[in-house]
């Protein structure tokens, strides 16, 4: 195994370890400030993340406003005050060394305004900011403006083209690194195009070069790559380390950082990792954001799957094989289902499943009267936690609605991820990790379920194990 090389990161050497940015309080300042205290770059996350009072207990998150619009003010609010806190506990705790970085989703609620919130109120603890989930044009202008570093998270060299023709050629001297996330090994929400076949995955290395060949065009041949997504034995990637193609590399790491102490997330989170067999994550595109996103295989995704599952197409009216009437809904009203669909319709409503629910694509789907009466709730206490949702059909700009119906095969992502994250039951929530996460079961560092310091990880992540 090669020796690693220090890195120049946000205007400081460091290790060439990254720890990826995880949701909401997964990635805290805690997990963040040791890994940065070891030498690496330490990543917490700002997308919700937790607050405390005065005497340092958890400031629940409760939202008091009628509308959602009311709620959506309460969301930042919470953010950006989390978001401090979480700053300056990890400051605290790397004690001078290594850097620290901010991770947000461009496409979550008011991501300029917490992002300005929370960098107004940590000056000089923050290094950098990565941003991914979207097109983060503005977030170079953003970090420039506090004289900090960005790093756009990308799948493709076509993206990061896009990124820096439109905005980033501004600010080339802010650009601490790329990111290219792998979009079918990652965790959490994923940046695969309509283009790609989620069921092909295309080797990284051909992508990674295409991105280092168009940053050289731009004259950014020394600005590191970090590889993220599919990262677990570093000497499975030693032909990328000093290759003078791909130029200075980093690795991220999201999920082997869920297994330290130092991770915030609960015991039975922990275990279960430690129990995973390979094809137990499952890219899936049920996130209300419209992305791909990787999560382990749970009660949650099941039931989602099997929800758009019991579906059939509508018409309002009889055309062509459409010409079976069907009630629906408490007011009875008409739809019309081909034959053969009304036959799967009745088996599923002796089934318990008698509610059909209208989504935004003229189809219905068949869920239990419990489970219909969960979505509406759902649906009614949104409190925009995204710039736009297909599940509730918020949008955080006027008329702050898509327009169009909102899609009950979806779901409440800040709910669950707030229920998760604190000790929420990890069968009934949604659970992100990356496709790579079932080699925690065999890897011999955690054996007998031994869950190491974030200390203890990244000297073990240096001997190429």
């Amino acid at each position: 195994m090669k020796s690693l090389n220090p890195i120049l990161m946000s205007g400081q050497e460091v290790l060439p370890l990254i720890e990826g940015g995880k949701g909401i309080s997964v990635s805290n300042g805690e997990s963040s400030g040791a890994w940065a205290a070891a030498g690496g770059v330490g990543t917490f996350s700002g997308v919700n993340a937790d607050a405390y009072d005065e005497n340092g207990d958890l400031i629940p998150v409760v939202y008091h406003g009628k509308t959602r619009r009311e709620r959506h003010h309460e969301l930042v609010a919470y953010a950006i005050k989390g978001g401090i806190a979480q700053a300056k506990i990890a400051h605290e705790m790397r004690n001078g060394q290594g850097r620290l970085h901010m991770n947000v989703l461009w496409e979550m609620a008011a991501c300029e305004e917490i992002l300005h919130g929370v960098l107004e109120g940590t000056q000089g603890l923050i290094h950098g900011v990565t941003c991914g989930a979207g097109m983060p044009y503005k977030v170079a202008e953003i970090s420039a403006r506090y004289n900090i570093f960005y790093y756009p998270i990308v799948s493709s060299a076509r993206a990061f083209n896009a990124l820096w023709k439109r905005a980033y050629h501004k600010f080339p001297d802010k650009l601490g690194a790329v990111v290219y996330e792998d979009p079918w090994l990652a965790g959490g929400h994923n940046g695969l195009s309509n283009s790609e076949d989620p069921t092909h995955p295309q080797p990284p290395y051909e992508r990674v070069l295409a991105l280092r060949k168009q940053m050289v065009e731009f004259g950014l041949n020394n600005i590191p790559i970090i590889m993220a997504g599919g990262v677990w034995f570093l000497r499975e990637w030693e032909d990328w380390i000093d290759n003078p193609d791909l130029g200075p590399i980093a690795f991220q790491f999201g999920t082997r950082p869920l297994l330290t102490q130092e991770s915030p997330i609960s015991s039975e989170w922990k275990q279960k990792l430690l129990t995973l067999k390979q094809g137990d994550v499952f890219l899936n595109r049920f996130s209300p954001t419209g992305f791909y996103s990787s999560a382990v295989k749970n009660d949650f995704l099941n039931e989602l799957h099997a929800r758009s599952q019991r579906q059939v197409a509508y018409t309002t009216a009889p055309v062509g094989d459409h010409e079976r009437p069907y009630e629906v809904g408490a007011r009875k009203r008409l739809v019309y289902l081909t034959a053969h669909d009304l036959t799967h319709v009745e088996q599923w409503v002796a089934q318990g499943f008698t509610e059909g629910l209208r989504t935004p694509d003229s189809t219905l789907i068949f869920v239990t009267p419990e489970d219909a009466n969960q979505i509406l709730t759902d649906q009614i206490n949104c409190m925009g936690c995204l710039s736009a949702c297909l599940f509730s059909n918020w949008q955080q700009t006027d008329p702050y609605t898509t327009g169009r119906k909102a899609d009950p095969r979806s779901f409440c992502i800040q709910k669950t991820l707030q229920e998760i994250s604190h000790g929420g039951d990890i069968n009934q929530q949604l659970m992100f990790a990356g496709h790579n996460a079932y080699r925690f079961a065999s890897d011999p560092f955690y054996a007998d379920g031994f869950i190491p310091t974030v200390k203890q990880l990244i000297e073990r992540l240096q001997t190429g194990n």
